[in-house]
């Protein structure tokens, strides 16, 4: 049983150095690449990743997860962008030894039929899907806000329709749920089963993010139940406590707690690593 713990460094800086460093600084060899030398990783060159694999390789940070926008359209928006952003993944996964792409699952700003949302967001997943099978890469979904498989109903859809392991597989964000007005506990009994993945980024009742465990998301005890149940799988820390312009360029949900706005963007990764890592320990998880 092992736990991968990994974290967007972008949230501490927009370049490689600053991400490692953040990295370094916290304690953490792992990575999930979202926003990078002013590319989003889903647009990065790939001689600009090559040197960006060797500064990994040099400071002994290896990447877990891709951090891609995929999924993050409207249902109406052509789907094809999204079959080649997935291509150029399929380029980068060798160069970054990375197989794991991180998607959602499509907004409904029309209010088109709830049946015709649903048919088309399994649709493109579906696709994905099997594009990804082709590339030889694993998709993650993530409860994002306000897109179809943002509620424990759609996502155990997902779950039935699509999830296969091998290639589709599922994130459990406690912020988004507990944003979503979910009884996030309730949710996490109902998809234990089928959670592969946690992105580590908690909100209190006013929907301001904080370190985790100090909302309400029920991270302590979720996580509890997860060690005991045995669970493996990769953690993702994404603490949005400063609206920095990687959060801003996610079109982030809920508000920046006001006591971390006097702080930097590195100050603040820094917390939010501080506070996972003790979280971590105390329950003794088999982090790695």
């Amino acid at each position: 049983m092992t736990w991968t713990l990994s974290a967007f460094a972008d949230e501490a800086g927009p370049t490689a150095d600053e991400q490692i460093r953040a990295l370094a600084d916290a304690g953490i060899c792992q990575i999930d690449i979202r926003g990078i030398e002013g590319h989003n990783i889903v647009a990065l060159p790939l001689d600009l990743a090559e040197g960006i694999r060797a500064k990994l390789d040099a400071a002994g940070v290896s990447v877990c997860m891709f951090g891609s926008p995929i999924g993050k359209i409207d249902i109406a928006d052509d789907f094809e962008p999204e079959l080649e952003k997935l291509d150029h993944l399929g380029r980068l996964g060798p160069l970054f030894e990375c197989r794991a792409v991180r998607l959602f699952s499509y907004f409904n700003k029309n209010e088109a039929p709830a049946d015709d949302w649903r048919r088309e967001s399994l649709e493109r997943l579906r696709r994905l899907r099997d594009r990804a099978g082709e590339l030889g890469l694993v998709l993650y979904h993530e409860n994002e806000r306000k897109i179809y498989g943002d509620r424990c109903p759609e996502i155990e859809l997902l779950a039935a329709e699509l999830r296969d392991g091998d290639r589709f597989r599922l994130i459990f964000d406690f912020d988004n749920f507990n944003q979503s007005g979910d009884d996030v506990w309730d949710n996490w009994c109902r998809l234990r089963d089928d959670t592969d993945a946690f992105h580590l980024k908690d909100s209190n009742d006013r929907s301001e993010h904080v370190p985790i465990g100090q909302g309400e998301g029920c991270v302590r005890r979720i996580l509890a139940d997860a060690l005991a149940a045995g669970w493996s799988g990769p953690l993702s820390l994404e603490p949005h406590l400063k609206h920095s312009a990687a959060v801003t360029a996610t079109g982030p949900h809920g508000k920046a707690h006001q006591s971390f706005t006097s702080l930097t963007e590195a100050e603040c990764f820094a917390e939010a690593a501080r506070c996972a890592l003790e979280m971590m320990g105390e329950l003794s998880a088999p982090v790695k």
